[in-house]
């Protein structure tokens, strides 16, 4: 397989299960708190080792006990960790999030060390196949890996999640955008003539605005693809039960580069991608067992 390199954020997942989503103001009592790793930089490495690739992951961690252990995670799941920073004046990030019976999520994230993950090393791009970069850190982090990995020549997914200034202003560097539903809105509102709700006009028409493929992910409906003339191209996701769809676009973005990386057409990616995060939501956590 080709080798990955992944920037973006690394955190400590902490997971209520509760029988609905709470309203604005709203207390909704759970079971037990889960404890896992997340980020997603840190998933969609993980992802992306697990599917073969050989993987760099570049970001930070404060120097701290819950560091210590998301670096250990990730070494464990064949990551390799020496571009993460351990800061000793930072805590590691953490997630807090709720998931309700259905499966669905809101999530809210303390950055901690990843609001200094900073530029990609030097040499971190040499043999690279394909760049992974996650907008949980810094813009200038952002369009500093975008602008090296295509001035480099490497394929570069962007998973704008979530849509920060540096996604607008990286449209014309050439990389591959992977929205969800809403972040495909969002982005296609501020395009501007685009309704948002029209899910395969605003893919159009992003794709028209930066001349790269644009991928957007549809949950249980899979994927669609826009990466030239004629219609969109939906790639099917398998019926499955959800349990818990954390991670979930992590998880096909981490499979999509490591497919990309070894050298697969994009459809093709698309679809390894779909299959993997269809085989992640039947199963709690951000990272579940391989």
């Amino acid at each position: 397989m080709g080798r990955v390199v992944v920037t973006g954020a690394v955190n400590v997942d902490m997971v209520v299960v509760t029988p609905r989503l709470p309203g604005p103001g709203e207390t909704v009592v759970g079971g037990g708190v889960r404890t896992s790793g997340g980020g997603k930089g840190a998933n969609a490495a993980v992802a992306a080792a697990r599917a073969g690739a050989r993987v760099v992951l570049v970001g930070a961690v404060g120097a701290d006990a819950t560091g210590a252990g998301a670096l250990a995670e990730l070494r464990a799941a064949g990551v390799d960790t020496t571009h993460v920073a351990e800061l000793a004046d930072r805590a590691t990030g953490v997630a807090l999030i709720v998931v309700d019976e259905a499966g669905e999520n809101q999530i809210a994230v303390g950055a901690g060390a990843n609001a200094h993950v900073g530029a990609l090393p030097d040499g971190v791009l040499d043999g690279a196949g394909c760049v992974l970069v996650s907008t949980e850190i810094p813009d200038g982090a952002v369009v500093a890996a975008v602008r090296a990995a295509v001035a480099a020549g490497v394929p570069c997914v962007l998973n704008p999640a979530p849509v920060t200034a540096a996604v607008p202003a990286l449209l014309d560097a050439g990389a591959i955008l992977t929205p969800n539903r809403g972040e495909l809105a969002d982005l296609a509102a501020r395009l501007g003539g685009v309704d948002p709700a029209d899910v395969p006009g605003a893919a159009r028409a992003l794709h028209e605005r930066s001349g790269a493929a644009v991928v957007v992910t549809l949950g249980e409906r899979g994927a669609l693809v826009v990466d030239g003339p004629g219609e969109p191209a939906h790639v099917p996701a398998p019926a499955v039960t959800a349990v818990d769809t954390v991670g979930a676009g992590d998880t096909f973005n981490g499979v999509l580069a490591a497919r990309l990386a070894d050298g697969a057409d994009l459809r093709a990616a698309v679809q390894a991608g779909v299959t993997a995060a269809s085989l992640a939501v039947q199963h709690p956590g951000a990272r579940p067992a391989p």
